[in-house]
């Protein structure tokens, strides 16, 4: 396929903010391209050239998109920044430049979505001595070749910045739609059969976590789709949860009896075991084995399953065991070196909540109780690896005595479980429930800020803080409170430098930037504002922690702040 087939689409999709618009528009396209552009196109749809559990990233600085801008256009970086900081996408910047282009481009051929693909595929694998040449050589070539609109894409997609508001759900209906059409004789019974495939492509992608595979399935039919099977090194979508308002609204959503168990303060961990070898993964699917070394052996010593894969949490503890909370042991997640004496000077246990797979058997259909029952029988209990912590319960003065437990540990409060529920990844569908002490707080990424003055003059500060909606990012306030200048936990340095990476541009002392950091936010209330695009914003905000183990697409949406802002 041509890739300014695709840019079109792109194109098209960005034009519009309608879900069902968005899905015919993506299945039409999926329905035309060929097999051996099936995977590509799928993958390139969701801005990515690598399934959400590779480890590999694009990972190219806005930077160097600009020099291959220069190069391709023959425009010089401070032309092509001063239009930047005017239009503030560079992608519609590529676009413009690109329609006037100064160098001769004899030599250029119409691009492939094979071509651009492969391209920036091989951009995640040169390294060592002259490998920012070679990668400048490599985007610059792409550039030259592409048309104006081509070359808006081809940025967007090397900052991994897409903007086209195609989520999973557009996906899942736009596969289901391009490989099972609807017919038109009997609208009722079609309806009911649309279900069901509907269901098939989603339990497909829950099982593989990735929509090129099931893309591929559903294209060669509904047997292959079910036979699709869990595999184990590939990480799943975890389950998610809802805050209730109170222990009545959880036994309302739940039933009666319920599982109660603690809710930790720490990170939660897929941990993957395939004989003696173990892999564990975060919220955000990223492999953290080698971090973890002590986790590994407890594993392989005390899971008696030959194959399984685990949900639980990793939770830091005192010299007296003592459970410490998440910004205490959050560092050893980014850790790449000394990680034996990090090991000894932050040490965690873990405890185990859910299984998924063990010995060769799909259990995202079980049932929560059996599914823990299952977990036991697997488990050689230890104090370091050990089942979190859990009562049942049929109504409020069972449960508030657990609760009360909890908080004195220093847990964040409970999760209420429905007993009969199916594990659904990536869900929050009502099977469980989580109540705490706090109001719900907000993970919200960074998306502006301002160098400060005087002794935080070297700082960037004032944290412009946004929520995700379908087209992208929405501003809902700024945060400078719960950061520390020099102390244990997140500091204003440490800040900075994580997020100098990410700067797209600056004025004066004010700095935008790419999304990527996210922070818990408490606040005291949540108000109507037409300060800020999202319509509303934060009253006394404060930082709670940094999120590290928290994916971009799993930020408070719009939707939920609006939820927020009605429960209140």
């Amino acid at each position: 396929m041509q890739y300014a087939t695709l840019a079109a689409t792109y194109e098209l999709l960005g034009s519009t903010s309608k879900r069902l618009e968005k899905t015919d528009v993506v299945a039409a396209l999926l329905a035309k391209t060929s097999d051996d552009d099936l995977e590509m196109i799928t993958l390139l749809l969701q801005g990515k050239v690598f399934p959400v559990h590779d480890d590999r990233k694009i990972g190219i600085a806005s930077k160097l998109v600009v020099k291959a801008l220069s190069t391709a256009t023959g425009l010089t970086q401070d032309q092509i920044m001063q239009e930047w900081k005017t239009i503030g996408d560079l992608g519609k910047v590529a676009e413009k430049i690109c329609q006037k282009k100064i160098q001769a481009t004899l030599f250029s051929t119409k691009l492939t979505v094979e071509k651009v693909f492969k391209n920036i595929q091989k951009l995640s694998t040169i390294e060592g001595k002259g490998s920012v040449d070679i990668k400048l050589k490599t985007i610059s070539e792409l550039l030259s070749s592409a048309e104006p609109l081509e070359a808006k894409f081809l940025t967007r997609t090397l900052l991994e910045d897409l903007r086209i508001g195609v989520g999973d759900g557009v996906l899942r209906d736009a596969i289901c739609s391009a490989f099972f059409p609807k017919k038109k004789e009997n609208i009722e019974e079609d309806r009911e059969e649309y279900k069901r495939v509907l269901n098939l492509v989603e339990q497909a992608f829950e099982i593989t976590n990735d929509f090129s595979k099931t893309a591929i399935a559903a294209r060669k039919g509904e047997a292959t789709l079910k036979k699709i099977e869990l595999t184990i090194g590939t990480p799943l979508k975890v389950m998610l949860f809802q805050k209730a308002k109170d222990f009545e609204d959880a036994f309302n959503t739940v039933g009666t009896p319920a599982a109660l168990e603690y809710k930790y303060d720490g990170f939660r961990v897929q941990i993957h075991k395939q004989g003696d070898e173990v892999k564990l993964f975060t919220r955000r699917l990223e492999e953290v084995t080698n971090q973890f070394p002590e986790i590994i052996e407890w594993v392989k010593k005390d899971i008696t399953a030959k194959t399984c894969i685990l949900d639980g949490e990793i939770i830091g503890i005192d010299k007296d065991r003592n459970y410490l909370p998440f910004q205490h042991i959050s560092q050893r997640i980014r850790r790449r070196h000394g990680i034996e004496k990090m090991a000894k000077e932050l040490p965690v246990i873990v405890r185990l909540f859910d299984i998924m797979e063990s010995n060769g058997k799909n259990l995202l259909k079980v049932e929560f109780q059996n599914r823990r029952k299952e977990l036991q029988n697997i488990l050689r209990e230890e104090k370091n690896l050990h089942l979190a912590e859990q009562i049942m319960v049929g109504d409020e003065s069972e449960a508030k005595p657990f609760y009360e437990k909890s908080l004195k540990k220093g847990n964040e409060g409970v999760m209420m479980k429905k007993l009969d529920a199916p594990y659904k990844p990536g869900s929050r569908v009502g099977y469980g429930i989580k109540i705490k002490s706090v109001l719900e707080t907000l993970d919200l990424t960074i998306v502006g800020a301002e160098w400060g003055e005087g002794k935080r003059s070297n700082w960037l500060s004032s944290f412009t803080m946004a929520c995700r909606d379908v087209d992208g990012f929405k501003e809902i306030g700024k945060v400078g409170t719960g950061i520390k200048e020099k102390s244990e936990g997140l500091t204003f340095e440490a800040l900075t430098e994580m997020l100098k990476p990410l700067i797209i541009k600056e004025n004066d002392r004010s700095v935008t930037l790419e999304p990527g950091i996210i922070l818990e936010i408490e606040c005291e209330e949540i108000q109507k504002s037409p300060t800020y695009s999202s319509g509303y914003a934060l009253r006394f905000p404060r930082v709670i922690r940094l999120r590290e183990d928290k994916p971009l697409d799993e930020i408070t949406s719009l939707d939920q702040v609006e939820e927020f802002f009605k429960e209140q």
